[in-house]
């Protein structure tokens, strides 16, 4: 039979200790979620470099891969629960070291190194523990492209960058045609080349107009 939490003197229900034992103390968690803020604060590299009026933050990027994991299907062999999470974790390193991007000139090598280490400094500071473990985990699936969830959500990510390419075509009157090229031939999944070919024939449509 299960018990009930315990209250303490003001009323509110105090943890059990097997839920506590999993949960990051208040103080590591604020700590946390302070350094997150960074990821609202900080834009996008890409669309900095080509001068894009109130570009997108890093945040925004990823809360609209989670929306996407969200909505896919179900896909045989795919934890879509485990692709939301994913989505949101998947550049949460950048809260430390920036979008870096292609066009900074930083090797591959030294860009994984870096993100890496955040990566660790992130877990550290969240206070270890099994949340920062799946945090992690979550991370080298994705950086490592090991799962079909970390397929998925590589895919997703590239078709929220077209998709915000062509918002930013269609409001700002610019020409982003680089990104498309850059993500031509590269999607994994079936999902992937789905969407990214709806986005295609959407921008097709509207240059023929």
């Amino acid at each position: 039979m299960a018990t009930e939490p315990s209250a303490s003197n003001n009323g509110v229900p105090e943890e059990s200790s097997s839920s506590s034992s999993s949960s990051p103390p208040a103080s590591s968690a604020i700590d946390f979620l302070t350094l997150c803020h960074r990821l609202k604060a900080t834009k996008r590299t890409g669309w900095i470099k080509r001068d894009i009026k109130g570009p997108e933050s890093i945040a925004d990027h990823m809360y609209r891969m989670g929306v996407m994991a969200l909505i896919t299907a179900d896909i045989p062999g795919v934890n879509r629960d485990k692709c939301v999470k994913m989505a949101i974790v998947h550049d949460i390193a950048e809260a430390i070291v920036g979008d870096i991007a292609p066009c900074d000139g930083v090797p591959k090598e030294e860009k994984n190194r870096r993100e890496r280490e955040a990566i660790e400094q992130m877990c550290t500071l969240l206070g270890g523990g099994d949340r920062a473990k799946e945090i992690n985990d979550l991370w080298m699936e994705y950086e490592n492209n090991s799962t079909p969830e970390a397929k998925v959500v590589k895919d997703l990510d590239k078709v929220e960058m077209i998709l915000q390419a062509l918002e930013y075509e269609n409001e700002q009157g610019r020409d982003l045609e680089e990104f498309f090229v850059s993500t031509a031939g590269k999607f994994q999944t079936d999902l992937g080349k789905s969407w990214a070919a709806e986005i295609a024939s959407r921008r097709k449509r509207k240059e023929e107009k």
